[in-house]
């Protein structure tokens, strides 16, 4: 028996994922790449359950080292799919489990991206809005097209964005998301790179190029010390400084003991260049 007849809805579900978002893979780099542009690659609870699975999937590939997240059409992410969630107001809830499901899953996505023991990197060539925006200011590293731009702008429409502040309020200072946040008004790539939401804003000629220069020169180091660095950057983050110094100054004794911290040391020494292991 064929999986398609031991489950059509499972094998349907998984066929949708695979359309919302494309994945594809150049030797220790893996894209994925939004692909709703008819629908401004608005988050849908489908397109979410798509998003969650490549990136856990991705996160358990010891091939890959990098994961760039870009997408098709000219706007990068619109945030929620609201014309999904006010579909759902029709439930005798008014909607309030659908609600839940969404915003639970978005988070789930967003967590998993910080979980990901590959850094993750934006890929923005257009518009990146409320949810959208969130996703960018989650990812690792960022770089922009210069014609793209970024906003918060629920207060526009009664619904705060208050997930998106998550991210947001972790990337960039604390005036500048909360004008953000209240104003609801766009941010140009450049004023984003000076806020700290981008690392690099340039010409949408030059976004392919630029982001795979960042993804190969982070895949030519050692993925165990990658992902020792990563983990290690979003736990001290939210400790006080003195926890801080002491957890980092044990991942630092542990990382030693790593046979690449040992190659690579060695190498310096004698050097040479290393011959990593991972």
């Amino acid at each position: 028996m064929t999986p398609d007849a031991q489950n059509p809805e499972e094998s349907s579900r998984e066929k949708t994922q695979k359309a919302y978002v494309l994945e594809v893979h150049d030797g220790t780099i893996a894209t994925l790449t939004l692909n709703r542009p008819e629908a401004r690659n608005s988050l849908s609870l489908a397109m979410l359950d798509a998003l969650h699975d490549a990136i856990k999937r991705l996160s358990e590939d010891s091939l890959i080292k990098v994961v760039i997240l870009s997408a098709n059409g000219p706007v990068f992410c619109a945030g929620h799919d609201l014309k999904e969630l006010t579909a759902a107001r029709s439930q005798p809830d008014r909607g309030r489990a659908f609600f839940d499901k969404t915003m639970t899953k978005c988070s789930q996505v967003m967590q998993a991206i910080i979980a990901c023991p590959k850094p993750v990197i934006a890929s923005v060539q257009g518009t990146a809005t409320a949810a959208g925006c969130q996703l960018v200011a989650t990812c690792d590293l960022a770089v922009a097209a210069e014609e793209a731009s970024f906003a918060t702008p629920g207060v526009h429409i009664g619904l705060f964005c208050s997930t998106p502040m998550v991210a947001l309020s972790r990337n960039v200072p604390r005036k500048k998301a909360m004008q953000m946040l209240l104003t609801g008004e766009m941010v140009s790539a450049q004023q984003a790179v000076e806020w700290g939401l981008l690392n690099q804003a340039v010409p949408l000629s030059e976004l392919k190029p630029a982001t795979i220069k960042m993804a190969e020169l982070i895949a030519s180091k050692p993925a165990s010390t990658v992902k020792i660095g990563k983990e290690a950057f979003y736990k001290q983050a939210e400790m006080g400084l003195a926890d801080a110094y002491d957890y980092a100054a044990s991942v630092m004794t542990q990382n030693m003991l790593e046979r690449d911290a040992e190659e690579g040391i060695g190498a310096f020494i004698e050097k040479r260049s290393p011959n990593w292991q991972s």
